[in-house]
């Protein structure tokens, strides 16, 4: 898989812009600030439908425009695609494909794939657990794209099921003096009746959140345990170490279940469905008293070690590094495994934070991939072995894309 053209209308920076592409590597060089790392962006939210920057799309939308524009020709097995969105902040983007508009956005899914690392990837190691399972889910979709409805749905019951939680706190403590106001009981009904009302409300969210939640843990655990192989290899050849970089999962379930989890089992679907029904039975007054979810999968973590040491809070700057970047990487190689086609690799402003060792081994390693994208502010920061390759040097200045004729 690769891209042969890029372009952006009223994206970031850039009111127009058309990027021609070919397999091999494609450097794009710039200070920092001219515009390189937008034009990736706009790569990687045609694969994903989201920005490793930004959470809310508003952003992407140049100052004045009320839309942007992205547009992508892909070319798989031989065959051309092409690939069109609209982003629209504040309201549902628009989605083409081969020029026919699509009822949802989420059905591009699949037709590009990209693996994307750049700087804010050091919050892999360093950052909350909600970077990790972003990374987790990010690379679930990526490889079977239905995922993303899944993701979808538990989302939608989660939000639902936190404001039941929320909305009647009230009706679960115990009414003291005149706070029995504070219930906004409806007319003629009884505080017993609300309460059984609200109870029998929360028992469909319980059962819908638990049936949705137990499906993404068990696509997580098993992703989870295809990935780690791949983690430690790349983290092993990238420092040039013998420590193990080792990726375990961190549930937020209860009982048996969690235990084997812990141990490195997968268990099945209707285990993790029931185990979650369960745990939420056991935090049920907790839940109440703070009125949020405190079981599912939005819970949980992604741990990382290297070696007994947990990587966060122990991992020297340059072991997180590479922790993150092996994290990529796999996810990278994985996907070439089970898709059978190469993902687009784009390597955002990575060298300039590596050593000449991780460099040069970082080369070696991406060498065969079918089409990579890099961005540098300085050539010097491109090990030679990648300039020389078969591809083009781009020079991004001020939003204006021109070839260097002698890279």
């Amino acid at each position: 898989m690769h891209l042969t053209r890029l372009s952006v209308t009223d994206f970031r920076s850039y009111a127009e812009a058309t990027v021609d592409l070919s397999p091999g590597v494609t450097t794009l060089l710039g200070r920092n600030g001219q515009g390189k790392t937008n034009l990736v962006e706009a790569a990687g939210y045609l694969a994903a439908l989201s920005s490793h920057r930004v959470a809310t799309d508003a952003p992407l939308v140049r100052y004045g425009a009320e839309t942007a524009v992205v547009r992508a020709t892909v070319v798989r097995d031989g065959r051309e695609s092409l690939l069109e969105l609209e982003i629209v902040p504040g309201r549902s983007n628009r989605a083409r494909l081969n020029r026919s508009a699509l009822t949802r956005p989420r059905d591009v899914l699949g037709t590009l794939r990209t693996v994307l690392f750049a700087p804010e990837d050091l919050a892999l190691v360093k950052g909350d657990p909600g970077e990790r399972r972003r990374f987790l889910d990010e690379l679930l979709v990526a490889r079977q794209p239905r995922w993303a409805g899944v993701r979808g749905d538990y989302d939608k019951a989660l939000k639902q099921r936190n404001a039941l939680l929320r909305s009647a706190s009230a009706l679960w403590r115990e009414p003291k003096g005149r706070r029995r106001r504070e219930h906004h009981l409806a007319p003629g009904q009884t505080l017993e009746e609300a309460r059984e009302s609200a109870v029998s409300t929360l028992a469909v969210w319980d059962s819908q959140l638990a049936e949705v939640g137990g499906a993404l843990t068990y696509a997580r655990l098993r992703l989870l345990r295809d990935l780690g192989p791949y983690v430690d290899e790349a983290y092993r050849t990238i420092s040039d170490a013998d420590t193990a970089a080792v990726t375990s999962y961190r549930t937020s379930l209860q009982g048996p279940v969690a235990d084997r989890i812990a141990a490195g089992e997968v268990p099945e679907r209707e285990e993790l469905v029931a185990a979650t029904l369960e745990t939420m039975t056991q935090l049920r007054t907790q839940e109440q008293e703070r009125g949020v979810s405190l079981a599912g999968p939005h819970r949980d973590d992604l741990v990382l070690a290297l070696g007994d040491l947990p990587a966060k809070g122990y991992a020297s700057h340059g072991e997180s590094w590479s922790f993150a970047l092996a994290l990529r990487l796999a996810g990278f190689q994985l996907l070439r495994h089970d898709v059978g086609t190469d993902p687009v690799l784009v390597l955002d402003d990575v060298f300039a934070e590596l050593d000449q060792g991780r460099r040069h081994r970082l080369a070696a390693l991406i060498a065969d991939c079918e089409q990579v994208l890099i961005t540098a502010a300085v050539a010097e920061d491109v090990p030679e072995e990648l300039l020389a390759r078969a591809g083009a040097v781009l020079d991004v200045s001020l939003g204006s894309v021109t070839v260097r004729e002698n890279p």
